[in-house]
């Protein structure tokens, strides 16, 4: 829950942090947990906003892909008097385990946890030599995979699309030239490419790896297609009254969450040179200005708060609306040649 929580104002890989859950006093004034009511966890990490849901005497269905996570949980759950339930799936995976129309809340803290990020088997972090791994459920294709595999092309698209890198295609190059030579194993092996290609100006505030290591992240757990899913289900799952909060990270995670509140609050719009559109039905109300942000003496305690944005909203009587794409902002890589070998 406390997470490498970075974008462009910081070294989204830097060193350890203790765990401090981000914007938790907000967090807890939008989903308003209550005794009697079952709140989901979509992102329990270290427990931070289970804990403080469960202290505020709501019972918690808490996610997990990781199975360290769900195996360091297991001493809360026992402490919880059969108040916690942990789940190890994907939270898009939600409704496999909660009926529709079933909570009162679901909360989701997008990112990795500091927990991953601290490991260095885990290969999250170039401040740290590890595997070349980055994989959330320990499970399925790596990061090294795309580096060693995937053609110029698609690792282009994944670290400029994905993370935002300006100098992508050199990158990709370089990577191609250097795996002919030897493959790339660990995170320290590819941050030492990517300084010599992109090196470090005075005026940077963040490690040239930074945005590779972020997009590489990214695809290999499809982060922003489960967002995407993530955010569907839980409209389904939510009461008449239920409450839905987000608090994401990077640009990318924020503006799918900001399109679908937008759609599914907002009306459909027209124009007055053609037929009128039909007002849409909405899903969901906003509560209060949003994004909410961290304040200056959180972020002076937890530096990785400060670029953290929280979005809520609250669910209405209406059918849940069609799950779309169009809330995606990039085009859909889970595809790409990396899985094909």
């Amino acid at each position: 829950m406390t997470v490498d929580k970075g974008d462009g104002d910081t070294d989204a890989h830097g060193g350890p942090v203790r765990h401090i859950p981000v914007l938790l006093r907000e967090v807890l004034a939008s989903l308003a947990p209550a005794p009697g009511e079952t709140i989901v966890d979509g992102t329990f990490g270290a427990g931070g906003y289970t804990a403080a849901i469960l202290e505020a005497g709501a019972q918690v269905i808490a996610f997990d892909r990781d199975p360290d996570a769900i195996a360091a949980g297991a001493a809360m759950v026992e402490a919880s008097g059969g108040k916690l339930t942990l789940i190890h799936d994907r939270f898009s995976e939600l409704l496999e385990h909660v009926e529709e129309a079933s909570l009162d809340g679901v909360v989701l803290d997008i990112g990795v946890s500091s927990m991953q990020i601290d490991e260095a088997d885990r290969g999250f972090s170039f401040m740290r030599d590890g595997p070349l791994d980055m994989r959330m459920g320990q499970s399925g294709v790596s990061a090294a995979d795309v580096v060693n595999r995937a053609k110029v092309s698609d690792m282009t698209r994944i670290f400029g699309i994905l993370g935002e890198e300006r100098h992508a295609g050199r990158i990709a190059g370089a990577i191609e030239t250097e795996r002919q030579k030897a493959r790339f194993e660990t995170t320290r092996q590819l941050a030492g490419l990517i300084e010599k290609v992109s090196p470090r100006r005075p005026q940077d505030k963040i490690h040239p790896a930074t945005r590779v290591f972020q997009a590489l992240r990214t695809y290999v757990n499809d982060e922003l297609g489960e967002l995407a899913q993530t955010l569907f289900a839980a409209e389904r799952a939510l009461k008449p009254g239920g409450r839905l909060v987000v608090v994401s990270f990077h640009s990318l995670e924020d503006r799918i969450v900001k399109r679908f509140f937008q759609d599914r609050a907002g009306k459909a719009s027209g124009s007055r040179h053609l037929p009128m559109v039909a007002e849409k039905v909405s899903t969901f109300t906003l509560t209060g200005k949003q994004p909410v942000t961290a304040t200056e003496a959180e972020c002076e305690i937890n530096p990785r708060s400060r670029s953290g944005k929280l979005r809520a909203g609250l669910r209405t009587a209406a059918p849940a609306g069609k799950a779309s794409a169009d809330i995606l902002p990039v085009p859909n890589l889970a595809a790409l040649a990396a899985h094909g070998g």
